[in-house]
Order: C-alpha cells, then structure tokens, then sequence
C-alpha cells in the first residue's frame, strides 16, 4: 500500500461519531499531488479525427424585377445569367474504428456534402467517401485511402456495461477550434423519447458536448469507446451539461453492417406496442410503470410465431428491462439477423420467457408496382404494396399497412389531385385497403363519389373524388 493510500484510508478510519480531528499533512512527493488523465488521452486521441463538409449551393440569378410587381404575374423567368453558386462549409468529428482508414461519423455531419475532408490529429488531411449513411440511427461509415499505413483506432466497448457514474470524456472539434477533450461522467443510460432519432437509447452524459463535437468519440477511462456523441439539449446552441451519445452496441453493428453487405439488414420484431403509462400499470396490477404493452402483432410474422400477443407487457429483451417502443426498437437494432432474442413477457399474472426469431423484415406481398393510367382517378400515380421491407427502405413503421405512392407524374389528375410520393392510401370508401389489386377492385365498385384516406407525415387526411 503506498503512502497516499494509506492516507485516504486513514482519513475513512479516522471519521467516526466524534468527527476526530484528522492531521493535515503537506504533500511530500510529486506523486501525491501529480493525477492525470493526459497518459490516456494521448493513447486515445489519435483515433479521433475532424471532418469538414463542402456543398455547393446552387441558386438563380436575382431579378432586376424581384419584389415588384412585375415578379409576381411572371416569377422567375427573367432572371439573367447562369445560375450563382456559393459554398456551405461545416465541421464535426468522427472517429477510426478500423485501421484501413474506416471512420464512423454522424448522418447529419456529411449528409449532402459534395467534398468531405478528414483530419487527422497529425494535422493531415484524406478525401473520404461514403460507405453507408443510416438516417435512422444517425450514423454514417466513411473510408479514407491511407495508401496501406495502418491508423490508430478505438475498440468498441459493451455499451450494456456502461453505468451511471462511470467517468467519460468527450473528445472532439467543438466550434472548430481544433481537437478538445471533456471530461465527465454518465449521468444516464437507455435515454430514449428524447425526439432526434428513430433509434433512442442513448449514452447521457454531463461533459461538455458543444457544436462541432458532433461524430466524436464518447470514452471511457480504459480507453474503449463508449458511444458517439450526437446531440444535446440546449437553449443556447452550448452544453448545458446535457450531452447524448449514440451507445457502442449499435454503432458497432451499423459499421459491421457497411463492411459486409454495403447496406443494413435489421431484424424485424413484427408487432407494435405503448409504453406502459401508470394508469396502465394500476390496471394490470403492476408495481410500477415499466414495458411495452402490445398493442398489435403481425399475422405469422416472428413475435406471432414466438406466441405473443396483443396485450402483452414486454418487460425485458435480451436480459435488458424495456422502457418504451423507442428502447425495444434500438435493443433490436442492435442485433444481427439470425438466432433469436429472449424476451420476458407479463401476460395477466403470469411472466414468461419466449423465444423472438431475428430475421429480417419480408417482402410479402410483394411491391407490384403499378403506374395509374391517365383514365383512373388518380392517373399519373405510381403505387405500390406496402409490405414490411419496403417499409423499412422507406423509414416508414414495419406494421404500417396501405398502398404506397411512390411516385407521381406532374400534371396529372393525381398531381391536381395533390398527391404526393410517400403517401399512404389507406382506405377507399371506408374499406381498408392492402393491396394494389383491392384498389382496383374497390375504385371498380363505386359510379359515385369516392371517399379516399390517406396517411401523411403521420396525420390521417381525408378527400373526394367525384
């Protein structure tokens, strides 16, 4: 035991009821007063690099007629010249998680960026190319040709044995001002319901997360990557001490995911569900809040086949207690297709174990997709089914039922119609729909006028058509 050890303990030792006075002792030796995390940092730092965009803005030329009247009966038709272009710049992180010069960033970092540039901590500088952009998880998987020298990286860490407490630093390029460390601790784990992303489980944390630190990395005091930082919840455009980071377990799998097939495969659960509220918990006799209940299961699909059901609680997936739809969503995400994830369900008074099948989401019906000719109400309209995989290419829910309108040509009776791609036909004179082909028997059905409801953006609109 060295002497500073044998100082802490005493000072336990020494405090007890009386509060007896402990003797205050001048520090000695450089090693008692010499506590550092540069030896770790300097390990780690290298591994996280800053990224800058380039996108060029295109946009015509203004009008010696703009804002008079002349511009309002004619619009734009007399602007003159080729069109101007300027250039958006913007900045973020991003961090090697392989050595061949694979980067993992933020979506919204590089997304619609012309030129991306990484910098490494040695100030030098590789154009990257996409590998894969996740809108839903946020996360993007860049490469950069390092000509065979091999890159410092940071190893993943189980983001699930992260706890609250740990210490963390945030490392990365706030504000351009260069690379900057943070330190902090995990001040909450499995954060979801916070609005920025389909997938929320986040890491959050109270180091300083500012503009900038966007992609960095989230570490821990082993020097293992905890998370990527992404976003924070301030008033003022600074950290406020409230950071979130995306955890390990998923950005793990979303960059496996770019370096096998190209693109991402996640299982598909088949069912929906509300969290459990604690009106819910008083009636299904719970002691507190906790699970999702289901609210609806996809016929044959895996949850149906494992033998839940609609009004089952899920209370844990994978030995992992489940908070709400968004936290059973990401847990799932996090997952490779294949096996199965056990599942804790409260089912009235009984808790069971089940066994959900990791598979993918099916094409099934398939999209037979079917451009409406000029004659049909909606012609111009290029519709297809809406099954669980090409809901989840278009980041619509996998239960999500309907026909989809993919796209539309304009002029045409659905343009005038004001249809727009990505709208879901969900029902025709109150009949719902799931098929092109009962579509066209139920539009068949009816001389009259016709009732059609459609799902937008999540709102649920209704229109004649005479």
């Amino acid at each position: 035991m060295n002497r500073l050890s044998a100082l802490v303990i005493a000072g336990f030792i020494a405090l007890g009821p009386a509060q007896a006075a402990v003797e205050k002792i001048v520090p000695d030796q450089q090693t008692m007063v010499e506590f550092s995390y540069a030896p770790l940092i300097k390990k780690v730092a290298p591994a996280v690099v800053n990224i800058y965009t380039k996108r060029i803005i295109r946009q015509s030329r203004q009008s010696p007629f703009s804002g008079s009247i002349f511009e309002q009966f004619f619009g734009d038709r007399f602007s003159f010249g080729s069109p101007e272009e300027r250039v958006q710049s913007a900045l973020g992180s991003g961090v090697i998680v392989g050595a061949d010069g694979v980067v993992v960033t933020n979506r919204h970092v590089i997304a619609g960026a012309d030129e991306i540039i990484v910098a490494l901590s040695d100030r030098r500088q590789f154009k990257a190319e996409v590998i894969l952009e996740d809108e839903r998880s946020d996360l993007a998987v860049l490469r950069i040709n390092t000509k065979g020298e091999l890159l410092p990286t940071l190893a993943f860490r189980d983001s699930d044995s992260v706890e609250v407490g740990d210490i963390v630093f945030a490392i990365g390029n706030p504000f351009g001002v260069g690379q900057t460390v943070t330190s902090g601790i995990v001040s909450g784990v499995a954060v979801s319901d916070i609005g920025v992303s389909y997938y929320e489980s986040f890491i959050q944390t109270d180091a300083a997360i500012n503009p900038g630190n966007s992609g960095g990395a989230l570490v821990g005091l082993d020097g293992t990557l905890f998370g990527i930082n992404t976003v924070i919840l301030s008033r003022s455009g600074g950290s406020h001490g409230v950071g979130f980071a995306i955890p390990s377990n998923l950005v793990a799998r979303v960059v496996e995911s770019a370096l096998t097939d190209g693109k991402i495969i996640r299982p598909w659960f088949g069912a929906s569900g509300q969290t459990v509220t604690s009106d819910i918990a008083e009636s299904l006799g719970l002691d507190r809040p906790r699970g999702v209940m289901l609210n609806a299961v996809h016929d044959k699909g895996p949850a149906d086949r494992a033998g839940l059901e609609v009004g089952d609680v899920i209370l844990t997936l994978m030995g992992r207690d489940i908070t709400d739809p968004k936290a059973l969503a990401s847990r799932l995400a996090a997952q490779p297709v294949g096996g199965n994830a056990e599942v804790v369900v409260l089912r009235g008074d009984d808790q069971m174990t089940m066994q959900v099948p990791l598979e993918a989401a099916p094409e099934d019906p398939p999209a037979n997709e079917t451009t409406l000719d000029a004659a049909h109400p909606l012609g111009g309209a290029t519709i297809a089914n809406l099954s669980p995989a090409l809901a989840e290419e278009l980041q619509l829910p996998t239960m999500t039922k309907g026909v989809i309108v993919k796209d539309i040509v304009r002029g045409s009776k659905a343009h005038r119609f004001r249809l727009r791609p990505g709208d879901i036909i969900a029902k025709v004179n109150d009949r719902n729909l799931g098929s092109v082909a009962e579509m066209d028997a139920y539009w068949g059905s009816y001389d009259d006028e016709i009732r059609v409801t459609i799902m937008r953006g999540g709102r649920t609109l209704s229109a004649r058509i005479q």
